[in-house]
């Protein structure tokens, strides 16, 4: 189920799948999705659910796996891709892509107010609290403190909005 809402803007150029398990695709008010964003519903069975006022700009790759929670006024910058999902790969008797997956580390959260550089990648697990900043080409695979600013590294802070 896709649910956009009428005073989103989404380009034309932008690719959204439809779920076949589901899963919802939800896209608040006034959020702008740019030209060249990707978002495939694939991995597990869970929800995208974008909130107001965010934008997404080109290139980026958003999976719904486990699951992707991007709150109110969130500023996502090109070519970022969103996982929230882990292939098995420790049956040496199998090949990777007959091993389904791992079990969800919890899906992707993005709170309000969450500023993501170019080139990021954010994996299952993430959850990046209300007003942190994450650097361009940073990875992204735990927790990062509100009002942060984390750049490359995310597991070390290195500077405060406040």
């Amino acid at each position: 189920m896709i649910d956009i809402h009428p005073k989103a803007k989404i380009s034309q150029m932008t690719d959204i799948e439809d779920s076949v398990r589901g899963t919802r695709i939800v896209i608040g008010a006034d959020t702008m999705i740019d030209s060249f964003v990707k978002i495939k519903p694939v991995g597990g069975s869970g929800d995208l659910v974008i909130g107001e006022r965010s934008s997404i700009n080109s290139g980026c790759v958003i999976y719904t796996g486990n699951g992707v929670h991007i709150g109110n006024d969130v500023a996502i910058a090109a070519n970022c891709t969103f996982a929230p999902v882990n292939h098995a790969f420790m049956d040496k008797n199998r090949t990777i892509n007959k091993q389904g997956f791992l079990a969800s580390r919890g899906g992707i959260v993005i709170e309000d107010d969450v500023w993501i550089g170019a080139n990021c990648v954010i994996l299952d697990g993430a959850l990046l609290r209300t007003g942190c900043v994450i650097g361009a080409g940073s990875l992204v695979r735990g927790e990062v403190s509100a009002y942060s600013v984390n750049v490359g590294n995310p597991l070390r802070q290195i500077g405060s909005r406040t």
